[in-house]
Parts: C-alpha cells; sequence; structure tokens
C-alpha cells in the first residue's frame, strides 16, 4: 500500500458546553490536520494523487475554520450568540462537539466525500494530544 500525507493548520477559539474543567471555558488552539490517502496502484503519472490538488483541497477546508469561533450548535444561549454576532465575530457553529475526534472524522468524511482515498486523520489540538479516524 503506498500512502502520502499532507497537513495544513488552523487558529481558532471553541470551549466544550458542560465539561467539567478548564475547557469548559473559551479557548484557542492551532488545530494541526493531516490527511493520509493510500492507493495499492499508482496513477499513470507515478502518484497516488496529485499533492498540488490534495493540499488545495485541505487548505480550503482548514482556512474555513481559521480565526473564528467554533461552537456546537444549541450550546449557546440565542442572546449570547447574537450579541457576538453583533460585535462582528465570526462564529463557525458545527453539528457535533468540537473536539479534536470530532474533527478527524470530519475532515476523513470531507475529504472521502472529494473523492480521496483517505486511510486516516489525525488532528493535533496541542503539539502533544492528537486524535484520528480511519475505518477499519
Amino acid at each position: 500500500m503506498y500512502t502520502v500525507t499532507t497537513e495544513q493548520s488552523f487558529d481558532s477559539a471553541h470551549f466544550l458546553a458542560g465539561y467539567k474543567g478548564k475547557c469548559k471555558n473559551i479557548h484557542g488552539h492551532r488545530w494541526r490536520v493531516l490527511i493520509k490517502v493510500g492507493s495499492e496502484q499508482l496513477e499513470d503519472d507515478g502518484m497516488v494523487v496529485d499533492f498540488k490538488k490534495l493540499k488545495k483541497d485541505l487548505k480550503e477546508m482548514a482556512e474555513y475554520f481559521d480565526h473564528c469561533f467554533i461552537i456546537e450548535k444549541d450550546s449557546l444561549k440565542p442572546g449570547t450568540q447574537q450579541a457576538l454576532l453583533e460585535e462582528g465575530f465570526r462564529i463557525v457553529e458545527v453539528p457535533f462537539r468540537p473536539t479534536a475526534e470530532h474533527f478527524s472524522k470530519y475532515f476523513y468524511d470531507k475529504m472521502s466525500e472529494k473523492g480521496y482515498a483517505v486511510q486516516e486523520a489525525i488532528v493535533y489540538e496541542t503539539p502533544n494530544n492528537c486524535a484520528s479516524y480511519h475505518v477499519r
């Protein structure tokens, strides 16, 4: 099996609603996303996939989350969310708890939907802590 890996990163804030610990507060991360794509056979050009296209697609996804406040749907009171929007904050609402685990599946699924044979998606929340998602 041949595999290639590309990486992108983004900076954003989030919090974990209802969490009993420091992460219940708004805090930021420099998220790192690694996507591993594999194939048993190389294309006619001798590649698993063109890095140029793979990097571009992952970069677009990472840029969507860059410098925003990521919130889980319905985790803020409507008035709080409205006040933040009125102040000009960019909020990205996701339908899942914004953890490295959920983001690894999110990026796995989104890159798979783009037609890549994703083997694994790894998301670093800090330089020393990451979560990954792959299908057996």
